[in-house]
């Protein structure tokens, strides 16, 4: 059987590209004390200087133990982020809604169910789950099909209120990326829709599709049109209950696939439940949104796994959407905007930050933090020893051409944050003896970045080779200091 956590390794795969109990009050504020030197060394300025970045490169690194700073450079500069930010998010969560919390999708059913017919309606309700796959829904419904379900005399209803509905993550990403998906109380599939095309003779067969391992469901409300032209890549449009894209000609070559966003998940998976449950005998009318969410008895569900698990696995695939939904579900605000304020100003009271988030992934370049802050909140939840440093992955050593060094003793337990001309890491060096180490490292050319045009930002000009250098410059910085203080 498929393992969830394997089922959206596979998702990310195909795409284009135990917490806090209570407020912390106090955290060790890292401050240069026992004769280590605050400011970055000879040896720091040169690797700096050979990335030949631009704009600023920040970082501070600390005893893990006694929050001395061993490092620092450009500590206090306030640069974005990236997805250096689910790091935060993935602690607000877990302290607001606890480690054993799990998100819910759920069938009801408002009436009594004869001879396997609902004697009323049928009741999609979500519940924030950001992680459900196309399986998992297939199996739900199976398990309807095993239990005698056959139809409903009503209507078959969605209910997507779980959580604010946004169009989107970040209005400054490009109409396509797959990584800028709607948000929703009901997902599936990171909320996002798989485009393939195959040429045939001198046009293009194209499908869209909920792919997963087991079932490939077919979907109409994200419709694909083949246009004779080189330019743009995309367009797209939508009505109530569909999305219309278009696709530039000359960019498919022979055939291929990605996956695109969806902007109407709730339409998209109803769909897709309908879809499924008419393979498994089970004949349902049209979904049709409903904003209340109605009365009835519960006859399935789909759990996510617990909110650790749910949040490494946000950590190690950065999920945009994992982050978004597990933010506004644990602010209870009506927004985006709101929900990042609420988990800003809890960070400035858990932490004693000054740190402004506009999101809680960090997919928008508005969000900014210092590497000081950063390293204090890694401080402070080291010395919990609960929450974050279980759920960051090992990121490994590298080689100074950026390759992980495979056998390495020494684990480096990290996040790390890639926006255009924007790069992060920060967590933990842990030596196989010795000293234990936090540490955040902060490169930015934020007028860089604003000034490529959202439709570019996809893969600008200079973005790729800037960022191999930025995490080449990273991995220099950490083998370094592994040596040196370790």
């Amino acid at each position: 059987m498929i393992s969830r956590r394997g089922v959206l390794a596979g998702v990310l795969a195909g795409a284009a590209f135990p917490g806090l109990a209570e407020v912390i009050e106090r955290s060790p504020r890292p401050v240069p004390r026992g004769g280590w030197p605050a400011a970055a060394p000879a040896g720091a300025e040169r690797l700096i200087a050979a990335a030949e970045l631009g704009g600023t490169v920040a970082y501070v690194l600390a005893d893990a133990a006694t929050g001395v700073v061993l490092e620092a450079r450009s500590a206090e500069a306030p640069l974005p982020p990236a997805s250096v930010a689910k790091a935060v998010t993935a602690l607000y969560a877990l302290e607001r809604l606890g480690s054993g919390h799990r998100f819910a999708t759920r069938v009801l059913a408002t009436g009594p169910i004869i001879g396997g017919i609902v004697q009323g309606d049928l009741v999609l309700a979500g519940g924030g789950d950001a992680t459900l796959q196309t399986d998992q829904l297939g199996n739900l419904v199976e398990r309807l099909a095993a239990a005698g379900l056959r139809g409903v005399t009503g209507a078959l209803l969605f209910w997507e209120q779980a959580l604010p509905a946004l169009d989107r993550v970040s209005d400054d990403q490009p109409v396509h990326v797959g990584y800028n998906p709607a948000i929703s109380g009901l997902c599936l599939n990171f909320n996002r829709v798989n485009f393939e095309w195959k040429q045939a003779g001198d046009d293009w067969a194209v499908q869209m599709d909920a792919r997963g391992e087991r079932f490939l469901p077919l979907v109409q409300m994200a419709r694909m049109s083949v246009a004779r032209r080189e330019t743009p890549l995309f367009t797209y449009d939508r009505g109530p209950d569909h999305e219309d894209w278009t696709v530039a000609s000359a960019a498919l070559g022979k055939g291929g696939s990605r996956w695109l966003p969806v902007r109407l998940p709730g339409v998209y998976v109803a769909e897709v439940f309908r879809t499924l449950a008419r393979a498994q005998g089970i004949e349902l009318p049209p979904a049709a949104p409903v904003i209340a969410l109605p009365q009835g008895s519960e006859i399935g569900r789909v759990d996510s796994e617990a909110l650790p698990d749910v949040l490494r696995d946000m950590l190690k695939f950065s999920t945009n959407l994992t982050a978004e939904c597990s933010g506004l579900a644990a602010s209870g605000a009506g927004g985006l905007a709101s929900s990042a304020a609420t988990m800003t100003a809890w960070a400035q009271t858990a932490f004693g930050i000054g740190a402004r988030f506009a999101d809680h992934s960090g997919l928008g370049g508005d969000s900014r933090i210092t590497a000081s802050d950063m390293v204090k909140v890694l401080l402070a939840d080291h010395a919990r020893r609960r929450g974050l440093r279980p759920i960051l992955r090992d990121v490994g050593m590298k080689d100074d051409k950026g390759r992980v060094i495979e056998g390495h003793p020494v684990t480096v337990l990290a996040k790390s944050g890639t926006l255009n001309f924007v790069s992060g890491l920060a967590g933990h060096i842990v030596p196989p003896s010795g000293r234990e180490m936090v540490f955040a490292i902060f490169s930015g050319d934020p007028a860089r970045r604003d000034a490529v045009p959202a439709a570019e930002r996809e893969d600008p000009p200079g973005a790729e080779g800037w960022t191999k250098r930025a995490r080449r410059m990273q991995g220099q910085l950490i083998s370094r200091w592994a040596t040196l203080y370790g």
